[in-house]
């Protein structure tokens, strides 16, 4: 049976792992072949580790494993001329693009005060400019097919804010702005452009010393350290969820079952855009508890003097 996305061509940066990566095999496993790149190199400021080459040649590898073909392209999306060379050698290789997966980013920590103005604009540039060269980049080539899926991946950071990642906050509702300007601009040329609003995914840029640290407070956090306050943060009760969970929306809004969906910040967050006012009932249970062991100690001091 032929897949939902047969014999489409996808273009996706942020490839090498994570979302990127997910987004990459599931779409080849419904029948597309893969455009994949990655920076593959630090960058300045970012303290945790991004993808590799090796990373994105084994994402290419996963692609062949669905039957589908890869092409592996080391790019930095933060340079117009390498987007479009990225691109071009991509539609070359496969004869055009009907999908492109905006999908790269990054997640620096720090309050107004802490945060530096070169971080913060590491942020921006990463986060949000980059993503409008990419997007600049590749829609000629999805008006070329006579229309196409656009897909940029915001963040439920681009719909709420959240503490102390400020210049996240703003790069991520920039992109979700974004989306619905280039989704009027280009609908006559019928290409859908949707944002993906995912909450906590369990990728490295959420496993990594930096941002469990963040979690725990302090050096030395682990992954208990983020169950707490991950899970308190979605009305579902998990802290967080697989990249597969983003890629299946990805495929749904880049197939014809999403052929009408255009101009949507599509929320993948197990509940986080939706969590009412007020104490969640993760933290009411655990301060109940806390209260009743409270009451036990002071009832049990009561009982000693």
């Amino acid at each position: 049976m032929a897949g939902r996305l047969e014999n489409k061509v996808a273009f996706i940066t942020g490839a090498a792992r994570g979302q990127g990566r997910a987004h990459a095999v599931a779409m080849a496993r419904e029948g597309a072949d893969i455009i994949a790149t990655d920076i593959c190199a630090p960058i300045a400021g970012v303290l945790y580790d991004l993808g590799t080459q090796d990373e994105l040649d084994e994402t290419v590898r996963l692609v062949e494993k669905e039957g589908r073909r890869g092409i592996a392209i080391k790019a930095d999306a933060r340079s117009s001329e390498q987007m479009r060379a990225a691109t071009a050698q991509g539609a070359a290789e496969f004869g055009g693009i009907d999908i492109a997966v905006i999908n790269h980013g990054i997640v620096m920590f720090g309050t107004w005060e802490s945060i530096t103005e070169a971080d913060f604009d590491t942020m921006i540039e990463t986060d949000l400019s980059s993503v409008w060269r990419a997007s600049v980049a590749v829609i000629p080539y999805l008006i070329k097919r006579g229309g196409g899926s656009l897909i940029l991946t915001a963040s439920s950071a681009g719909k709420v804010a959240f503490y102390g990642i400020p210049s996240y906050v703003v790069a991520k509702h920039g992109v979700v702005g974004m989306t619905k300007a280039l989704a009027v601009e280009l609908a006559p040329q019928w290409i859908r452009v949707n944002a993906l609003c995912p909450g906590n995914v369990a990728t490295p840029m959420f496993f990594n010393s930096t941002t469990l640290d963040a979690y725990a407070g302090g050096p030395g956090g682990t992954k208990e350290h983020a169950v707490f306050p991950a899970q308190a943060a979605s009305l579902l009760p998990l802290p967080w969820f697989e990249a597969e969970a983003v890629a299946n929306s990805a495929v749904f809004l880049a197939s014809d079952e999403g052929r009408y969906i255009t101009g949507t910040d599509f929320s993948i967050d197990a509940g986080v855009v939706t969590q009412p006012p007020g104490i969640p009932p993760i933290a009411a249970t655990k301060l109940a508890e806390l209260q009743a062991r409270i009451a036990e100690l002071e009832s049990a001091l009561g009982s000693a003097g």
